[in-house]
């Protein structure tokens, strides 16, 4: 069996609330891609999307209040460490959506969403969904884990973005989009250090585990629906590749 590892976002699942639209094309598409390629499975893993920072956020604002109760009570520590609570909200919404993803395959996926993917389990579907696992990266460094263990040489990291840009384009108009790009140069745009939340192409965590892997990383975007077949298929497509 050929496996195939899929990174979906959070943003093209759940930009605030599950895009209805998205998941019947995306699904539509992967299971006419299953049917038509029957020695070739799909693993795909959840994001957390709007759901995950409206929590993140929601905490910030309510542990904030949390200062003045500190200084009254210096001996008694009632916030929690920001990035470890903040981590755990955002996997719980990514296993939220992978619940969502698993269900809308119905029987093509026999197993359990898969939380832990270090864990000892059979992969007897055609499907398997899994999602975040546990603070100190994004879902993508899940993804990574599991193309390792499953053989797969290629994660395809489907987002809210079409390719990667030099710089965030929403600041500098300066720029450019990129076809291709070392993993050394990615690693310098984007950082050694996860933080809840972050917005970056691939969680840095996940770059590192990916450089050391010599695997292939497709950032494409995730709602252009033709050419994510043409990914799977092994057509041009439209993203950046990262080895």
């Amino acid at each position: 069996m050929i496996t195939k590892v899929l990174s979906v976002g959070g943003s093209i699942i759940a930009p605030e609330k599950p895009d209805s639209e998205f998941l019947r094309n995306f699904c539509s598409m992967a299971i006419d891609y299953l049917i038509s390629n029957t020695e070739t499975r799909l693993i795909l893993v959840a994001g957390g999307g709007g759901p995950a920072r409206m929590y993140q956020n929601a905490y910030k604002d309510v542990t904030s209040a949390y200062s003045d109760l500190q200084k009254k009570h210096a001996c008694y520590n009632i916030k929690q460490d920001l990035n470890n609570a903040g981590d755990w909200l955002g996997i719980m919404a990514t296993r939220l959506n992978a619940q969502l993803l698993k269900a809308a395959f119905g029987p093509l996926c026999l197993q359990d969403v898969v939380t832990d993917p270090t864990k000892v389990f059979d992969f007897t579907g055609r499907v398997l969904v899994a999602a975040g696992w546990k603070p100190g990266f994004s879902s993508d460094n899940d993804a990574v884990l599991l193309a390792e263990r499953f053989h797969a040489d290629t994660v395809v990291n489907l987002s809210n973005i079409e390719k990667v840009y030099t710089d965030d384009p929403r600041k500098n108009p300066d720029a450019k989009p990129l076809d291709t790009i070392s993993w050394a140069d990615f690693r310098k745009m984007v950082g050694d250090e996860w933080v809840p939340g972050k917005n970056c192409p691939f969680d840095p965590i996940a770059s590192k585990k990916s450089e050391q892997l010599k695997l292939t990383v497709i950032c494409a975007a995730g709602k252009n629906i033709q050419n994510i077949r043409n990914i799977l298929d092994g057509k041009d497509y439209i993203g950046t590749t990262i080895k």
